[in-house]
């Protein structure tokens, strides 16, 4: 049986992608917000620094989510859920940080990044590990 902290965080795998869900809508908000404030009428993506700082942190947050979440399903099915579930909070800071800071200049989005890639980087090891782990245990029983 796992203790039961284990079992809590692994039921918590799904508030993990609904966060990833709000902070998607969140800075998809922003790049709205940096529009009319600014003037950048769509199509455009360039303009004022602002929106350009703005579209870069949605476009930048939608590419680390197409790599975060099969690598977090990974993780969870194949290493253990409870940390995948650790390891994607971390990855949340680490975004919402990123966002927050690049949103009011483009210098400051390098620690919130560090944090992201890092924990994304841990899920991806965690999950290739389970996953190896699986697969030689397949071919050795």
């Amino acid at each position: 049986m796992q203790p039961l902290i284990s079992q809590l965080l692994s039921q918590l795998l799904p508030l993990v992608v609904f966060l990833n869900i709000l902070l998607l809508f969140w800075v998809m908000i922003e790049v709205g917000r940096a529009r009319a404030k600014t003037g950048v009428e769509a199509p455009a993506t360039t303009g004022h620094p602002d929106f350009e700082r703005a579209y870069r942190v949605q476009m930048n947050t939608i590419e680390q989510t197409l790599m975060f979440l099969p690598t977090l399903w990974l993780c969870s099915t194949y290493y253990r859920a409870d940390v995948a579930c650790v390891l994607g909070m971390i990855w949340m800071v680490g975004r919402v940080w990123y966002a927050r800071s690049y949103l009011k200049s483009a210098a400051n989005r390098g620690a919130g990044f560090i944090v992201s890639i890092a924990a994304w980087a841990c899920l991806l090891i965690a999950a290739g590990y389970g996953y190896i782990s699986l697969f030689i245990s397949a071919w050795t029983h």
